[in-house]
């Protein structure tokens, strides 16, 4: 896409007309308003939008009109991929400080001898993925799998315990949550780092061995079957040789554009694709979730992938976790690009 340096979007086909935008008009625009003028808070969203996050906060004008006069919606088009819209959220699990028989599953910090390699000073064609592993003698190999930690344990801090190993595998898929415990006290935990190996999905994993009908999986039947298979539940959690590990945070989930995200407002993309902080108009067709409505492209996730891909944040707690769990729908998106930057 031609004069768009700042954008990595290469998909995008033609400009559209806000009106073509189902949904635009009724849109709660002081809102949206509020919401870019927040988004501008990161960096990388500075970056993109230059002087119109400064203008955006001494606006006083119609903030209908902002957006207009300043962007233009791009339609992204992505034949051929995997173009759906699905959830997540924060969930909320119960811990304690100390393991007990009821408290024993760990949530770990990254571990010490974890080995973080950045590729992009040798191949700057690699500068979205890294490289982990250990040092066993003058080596650098693949750090340990899920079942290898699960055997051997691993020499690591622990934040605290949790009374459920399925639920500390969702958090680890949702990348953040909340731990409450037992003298209603709560700490927040966000994705800090990760071993290293390729997310798989145990979602995939079951309807392969016909144990969950395709149509009907689910976060929600995910669970449902576990719990009622609990002789095979470290062989499914285990397809998944990824772990996901933590640090402590002093505020509920922020996606990796480093601000609060905000349900039904905020998604993860794949960034390969739409840089983070980017506003998105998407059209998704689901009667569980407000549709045709500007988002904001604030986080990532392992299993994002693609131009029209994209998950979108329902909150946190139980309710916002079967909002996320049953979220699966067909999905559009446009990329609102400032007109400034399109005729430079």
């Amino acid at each position: 896409m031609s004069g768009c340096s700042n954008h990595k979007v290469d998909v995008v086909k033609k400009s559209v007309d806000f009106r073509s935008l189902h949904g635009w008009d009724v849109e709660n625009h002081q809102l949206l308003l509020d919401l870019f003028i927040q988004n501008c808070q990161a960096t990388k969203a500075k970056k993109l939008y230059g002087d119109l996050c400064m203008q955006a906060s001494l606006f006083e004008g119609n903030p209908k009109s902002f957006f207009e006069q300043n962007f233009t919606p791009y339609h992204i088009d992505a034949e051929g991929e995997n173009q759906i819209l699905t959830g997540y959220y924060e969930p909320e699990l119960h811990g304690s400080y100390v393991k007990t028989e009821r408290f024993a599953y760990p949530i770990y910090k990254t571990p010490q001898d974890l080995i973080t390699v950045k590729l992009t000073s040798i191949y700057p064609e690699l500068k979205n993925y890294r490289l982990r592993g250990r040092v066993v003698g003058d080596k650098l190999v693949p750090y340990s799998t899920r079942a290898e930690i699960e055997r051997s344990g691993l020499d690591a801090e622990v934040i605290c315990y949790v009374d459920s190993k399925i639920d500390l595998f969702f958090l680890e898929v949702q990348g953040s949550g909340r731990v409450v415990f037992d003298d209603g006290s709560t700490i927040y935990v966000g994705y800090d780092n990760q071993n290293g190996h390729k997310y798989s999905s145990i979602g995939r994993y079951l309807v392969a061995h016909k144990e969950i009908a395709l149509q009907d999986i689910s976060l929600q039947s995910i669970k449902s079957w576990l719990l009622a298979h609990p002789n095979r539940l470290d062989e499914v959690l285990n397809y998944n040789k990824s772990v996901v590990f933590f640090k402590q945070r002093m505020y509920p989930a922020r996606g990796a554009l480093g601000v609060n995200l905000m349900p039904f407002r905020s998604v993860a993309v794949d960034s390969r694709y739409i840089p983070l902080g980017s506003m998105l108009f998407m059209r998704a067709n689901s009667d569980m979730i407000p549709s045709n409505r500007l988002v904001f492209a604030q986080d990532t996730g392992e299993a994002i992938k693609g131009a029209v891909r994209a998950d979108l944040f329902t909150g946190f707690g139980a309710y916002a976790g079967e909002i996320a769990g049953g979220l699966i729908a067909p999905l559009e998106l446009w990329i609102l690009l400032p007109k400034k930057r399109m005729a430079e």
